[in-house]
């Protein structure tokens, strides 16, 4: 009897080990699930956020460049300053989806703020078929290869390999030609997109 009860306890804690590896398992994967759906709601938000700042920095250059002429797009100074009224271009200055903190900045090649992009090098779970405003964000192996700016590649029609990240110096960037031979003077211009530094040019707003 003794080794009946003996061998009966041994069978009982193997089930007890086993249902205890099968719940460590079980806890493992739904943890794993529960990531992922959030990675993937703060990757929407981060998209939807960042479009709207992308669009917010192109009417406002589009507004502050009416009527006159500069060497460029016009940049606001903060985040903040595109929500200011009469006229906001931007519901709020968010913040950066995934970091919960302060984005990173591009910073424009006279001055301001031309685009965002996340401080987050996690791998995006998106990889493909991106919004037309993003759609050079293809491949790209983290969050923040993610530049939402104005103007973008996507805008420009050109492809991700061939547009820099940083942005080139103010020397390097095409001049507004002023006065009534404007359109003489782009058209004479030379074709190739590299500036004096070899750095790809941003292109200006007239080209899109």
């Amino acid at each position: 009897m003794g080794r009946l009860f003996g061998d009966e306890r041994g069978i009982t804690y193997l089930f007890l080990m086993f249902a205890i590896v099968l719940i460590g398992i079980a806890t493992t994967t739904a943890a794993k699930q529960w990531k992922g759906m959030i990675q993937r709601e703060q990757e929407a938000d981060l998209l939807t956020k960042g479009i709207e700042i992308q669009n917010a920095l192109a009417l406002y250059s589009a507004t502050m460049k009416a009527g006159r002429v500069t060497q460029g797009e016009v940049y606001p100074q903060s985040l903040v300053e595109l929500t200011r009224l009469p006229k906001p271009f931007l519901r709020k200055a968010y913040r950066d989806p995934m970091t919960h903190g302060e984005w990173e900045y591009l910073k424009g090649p006279y001055g301001g703020i031309m685009g965002v992009r996340s401080r987050s090098v996690a791998e995006p779970i998106r990889k493909h078929e991106f919004p037309l405003p993003v759609r050079h964000f293809d491949g790209k192996k983290s969050y923040r290869d993610w530049i939402f700016q104005f103007p973008n590649p996507s805008m420009a029609g050109a492809f991700p390999s061939t547009v820099p990240v940083n942005v080139p110096p103010p020397n390097a960037m095409n001049q507004f030609p002023t006065g009534s031979n404007q359109s003489n003077q782009a058209n004479s211009q030379p074709s190739d997109s590299s500036g004096p530094s070899g750095n790809i040019m941003v292109p200006p707003a007239s080209s899109f």
